[in-house]
């Protein structure tokens, strides 16, 4: 029997990924629906479905082709490969990269839980997963002026160094969720007269089932991030150690914190936790050592805690969390990845002719690095900011952003999808 072709095995390492991140979209349906109240059940699980197939459709017709189409450091979309204009090897490529544009749209999903209307929901998810993802992905790991993987014009001699999506995918998200929860408002009876009021939450249980399952999926968004498994392998070993340090470390101090605030023990703090750390080291999970995690889980979990009480101060509405999580949280990876990059992790994730010089500021680095995923963090912040705005704007100025008053006080369920079953 002859052995599989090496591409037979970068191929099915490649399926084996898309398959575990597209498991996470039944994470992030559990946690959504955890988090919602019961009226809006329904709502919230047609739209992560929705978010799969917009997301599908989009990519097929124009997302792949301008993220990874061919192009140079100056384009910032490709200019082939569109409608699958690929070899069959290449296929797999295809679909684990589709598994991580639909987590970015589902990102804002849960953000915007109980208000925003269907039709501009949709909207937004196709916009999001054609053309503004896309272009982020060209940028940084396609061919565009940030990108890493070319062999020269690189950005700040380096190029930035996002190895599995902190700020392609997470930030990417975090923002557009930010800027459509400030358009959009706040859900009715959640603030009063500048106070907080809690709205009940529909399952703990699911929150929790939802966060794990996410934290086992992981596992495929860093880990097979390789690309490749032939000769990756110590490499994708070491990515998916560094992830588990990371969620440990988020959830422990997450939870500290949050006892040493209000003397309890939260389900929500230790949950959230988790994906803190998660968002934190998937921009560097490569390239910084077990130690390097740690630290950068244990920074990220105050930036999660205290951001996620600046949105409540400045009364922005975020159902589930997503912009604290992925929007800063995402932000801090990419900036973390440019200070705890090892030269000895990052020769064996990237090049190794760079690995001194492309080191981060904590490990010798002159700065190319930083510098290097500074700039792209700004372009990213500014590209998804302005298009997010360009698309929410129009539908709240003319009124098709948000429901009702008396179909947010009925529930999505019963307005929207007939909650008869």
């Amino acid at each position: 029997m002859d052995y599989l072709d090496s591409r037979d095995a970068d191929a099915f390492w490649l399926m084996f990924g898309a398959t575990l991140v597209f498991f996470m979209q039944c994470g992030f349906a559990m946690l959504e629906v955890g988090y919602v109240q019961q009226k809006n059940t329904k709502n919230i699980l047609v739209k992560n479905v929705f978010d799969a197939s917009i997301g599908a459709l989009c990519w097929w017709l124009s997302g792949y082709g301008i993220a990874m189409g061919s192009g140079t450091h100056k384009t910032i979309m490709g200019s082939d490969s569109y409608v699958l204009g690929i070899d069959l090897y290449s296929k797999p490529m295809w679909l684990f990269q589709w598994a991580f544009c639909a987590t970015a749209s589902t990102i804002v999903s849960g953000a915007v839980a109980e208000r925003i209307t269907f039709s501009s929901y949709l909207l937004i998810s196709t916009l999001l997963t054609s053309v503004i993802y896309p272009v982020i992905v060209h940028i940084a790991w396609g061919n565009g002026f940030a990108s890493a993987w070319r062999t020269g014009n690189l950005l700040s001699g380096c190029g930035a160094t996002d190895f599995a999506g902190s700020g392609v995918v997470h930030a990417t998200g975090g923002i557009a969720a930010l800027v459509t929860c400030y358009l959009l408002g706040p859900r009715i009876g959640r603030f009063d007269k500048g106070k907080v009021k809690t709205i009940p939450q529909q399952s703990i249980i699911y929150q929790t089932l939802g966060t794990l399952i996410l934290w086992l999926g992981w596992y495929g968004f860093n880990g097979v991030s390789t690309i490749y498994i032939n000769n990756f392998g110590g490499v994708a070993a070491h990515t998916m150690v560094t992830t588990t340090i990371a969620a440990a470390t988020g959830c422990l101090t997450t939870t500290g914190i949050g006892y040493l605030h209000d003397g309890v023990i939260s389900p929500n703090n230790a949950n959230n936790g988790v994906l803190a750390g998660l968002v934190s080291i998937t921009a560097g999970c490569s390239t910084c050592s077990p130690e390097g995690a740690f630290v950068i889980a244990l920074f990220g979990s105050p930036i999660y805690y205290y951001s996620n009480k600046l949105l409540l101060k400045m009364q922005i509405d975020d159902v589930v969390g997503s912009v604290p999580i992925h929007g800063f949280c995402g932000i801090w990876g990419v900036i973390a990845a440019s200070l705890f990059a090892t030269p000895h992790y990052y020769s064996h994730a990237y090049y190794s002719d760079r690995a001194e010089k492309c080191a981060g500021l904590f490990y010798g680095g002159k700065g190319n690095l930083f510098l290097a995923n500074m700039q792209f963090i700004l372009f990213l912040i500014a590209w998804v900011g302005l298009t997010t705005t360009l698309i929410v704007y129009p539908l709240k100025h003319f009124g098709l952003l948000r429901v009702t008053k008396e179909e947010e006080i009925i529930g999505m369920d019963d307005s929207k999808h007939n909650n008869k079953i």
